[in-house]
């Protein structure tokens, strides 16, 4: 009896200590799984925020940047994540968009495997390296300061084939994306990627027959350009106007080299007070191209000087209706009727 008694007490004991396991495995269970994959996040009534972690940040460093943006619920929790999944020690730095009611485990991976919100930079509304320099600088993390003076040393621009004067034609307008935390040596050796991957072969052939370098080229498209931005037609008439110039020896005599000897881009009309303004850029006074572009040179305009339209044009000018468009002339005597023609649209809408 007594032995039936015992028997039965140690079962009673074992099945309470089987249930007390069992109950510790479930709410262990429980917690790993809340930990794991239960919503750490809470941007309030936002969908997503972004965050940065610039290079060098260290895991307590990000935890602050992330207390900071009012991201983590639960910073133990997130720290438990971190140390399991080997986040502590494996940084990288960056852009990141934190999604609303992330959990540990998502929050981990995204930061772990770098997978950043990328940056774009454009060239829309920029006339100057320094203005395209001054927003890339807005854009990644690389210093603003060590951005412009590698635009003004020519011992860092050399290893890239351009100097001060040209580095404009390094940059083939388009919309790009970069990550965060780019280096400066990073950005260039893009662009200079994104340069020579433009160049194709075929484009350096046609720049060959044509008889002009390639930086001659975009120096040139820069001035098409700043002459005529959208008609692609147009572009290819006064990519050929010009080009006689050069071999007559003649000067290209174009505003836009003016005004960018100027700097002043709001100019609307040139005046011949203003065309002997000192500067190499000032194609009034001096033949040939200047020493570097007056803009950014886009696609389209370089493909116009490379498949430019042969024609016995030496004048142009902008038509009355300032649509954009261009009267062009084989005489001086015939350019001069559509001059007043011109000017005289420019002083009946008062344009000085």
């Amino acid at each position: 009896m007594a032995k039936k008694k015992k028997s039965s007490f140690l079962k009673k004991v074992t099945i309470a200590f089987l249930s007390i396991l069992l109950l510790s495995a479930v709410i262990g269970g429980y917690f790993v799984y809340k930990t794991i994959y239960q919503t750490n996040v809470n941007l309030e009534d936002k969908k997503s925020r972004i965050i940065y972690i610039p290079t060098g940040s260290t895991f307590e460093d990000v935890e602050r940047i992330l207390m900071e943006c009012n991201v983590l619920k639960n910073p133990s929790t997130f720290e438990w994540m971190a140390e399991k999944k080997k986040y502590k020690h494996a940084i990288k730095p960056g852009k990141y968009r934190i999604l609303a009611k992330m959990s540990n485990n998502a929050l981990v991976n995204l930061l772990r495997a770098g997978l950043q919100e990328p940056v774009e930079i454009n060239f829309n509304g920029l006339h100057t390296v320094d203005q395209f320099i001054g927003r890339v600088g807005r854009r990644i993390e690389a210093d603003s300061l060590a951005l412009i003076h590698a635009i003004h040393d020519n011992g860092f621009l050399n290893k890239y084939g351009f100097n001060q004067d040209n580095v404009q034609l390094l940059f083939i307008p388009n919309t790009y994306q970069f990550h965060w935390n780019t280096s400066v040596d990073e950005f260039f050796d893009r662009m200079a990627k994104e340069y020579n991957t433009f160049w194709t072969d075929e484009r350096k052939k046609k720049a060959r027959i044509i008889g002009y370098p390639i930086k001659d080229i975009t120096i040139l498209a820069s001035i098409v350009q700043a002459e005529q931005c959208c008609d692609n037609d147009e572009k290819k008439i006064i990519a050929g106007l010009y080009i006689n110039r050069l071999k007559k020896e003649m000067p290209l005599q174009s505003d836009p080299t003016v005004i960018f000897a100027l700097g002043d881009f709001t100019i609307q009309r040139v005046y011949n007070e203003q065309k002997k303004t000192d500067s190499p850029y000032n194609t009034f006074i001096h033949k040939g191209l200047p020493p570097g572009p007056v803009g950014f040179a886009q696609e389209t305009s370089i493909d116009a000087v490379l498949n430019y339209t042969k024609n016995e044009y030496i004048y142009m000018c902008a038509k009355e209706d300032l649509s954009g468009k261009h009267y062009f002339s084989k005489t001086y005597e015939q350019h001069q009727v559509y001059a007043k023609k011109y000017h005289d649209a420019l002083d009946s809408k008062g344009i000085r």
